[in-house]
């Protein structure tokens, strides 16, 4: 995880003076845990969940809050400030800073959106086939969210179907049952 970290901050800038680094995969894939570890060993750099964005009534539809609220002041080399849904209240909350960090990583399923790509210093992928991914997720939120699942399941197919993020990843992550494995990407294999 170390030897990711570094070789991610050694990447030349691609949002002003921030190396957005996006990673991406089905629900349930494990992307949450991978980039908090990964945020970790890197010393502790910002991460940006994309469920902070998304709402009820609009799973995908986020980018133009996060180009204004994220991307655009980053770019500027300027703190960010969005404001993050709460999916409980069913509303947004008061906003958050996120600083332009040498590194800050963007996760959650559509961080390798088209919208998204040309403002990412790199895009991994958790590698997990989307069946197995989304029982994982399922298990994870348990029976009372079984009819969200059902809506989800049907939205993120339609999303990667017209949008998909796997063939522009620089890198494909693997979970092991001890840490994970980082392989190149059909970018990085290019």
């Amino acid at each position: 995880m170390r030897q990711l970290a570094s070789r991610l901050r050694s990447l030349p800038p691609s949002c002003g003076p921030v190396r957005l680094i996006g990673v991406d995969g089905h629900a349930g894939s494990g992307k949450s845990t991978f980039a908090e570890r990964l945020a970790e060993a890197s010393g502790g750099v910002p991460v940006l969940h994309l469920d902070d964005l998304a709402t009820h009534d609009e799973l995908f539809a986020w980018t133009g809050r996060l180009l204004a609220q994220v991307i655009e002041p980053l770019g500027r080399g300027e703190t960010a400030h969005y404001a993050p849904y709460d999916w409980r209240a069913r509303g947004f909350g008061p906003p958050r800073p996120l600083p332009p960090a040498p590194v800050v990583l963007v996760e959650g399923v559509g961080a390798g959106r088209r919208a998204l790509r040309p403002h990412l210093a790199h895009l991994l992928w958790m590698e997990l086939p989307r069946e197995e991914a989304w029982a994982r997720g399922r298990a994870r939120d348990g029976e009372d969210q079984r009819e969200f699942w059902d809506g989800w399941v049907e939205a993120e197919a339609r999303h990667f179907a017209g949008d998909p993020s796997r063939p522009y990843a620089h890198s494909v992550v693997r979970q092991l049952p001890e840490g994970y494995e980082v392989l190149p990407g059909p970018v990085g294999t290019r």
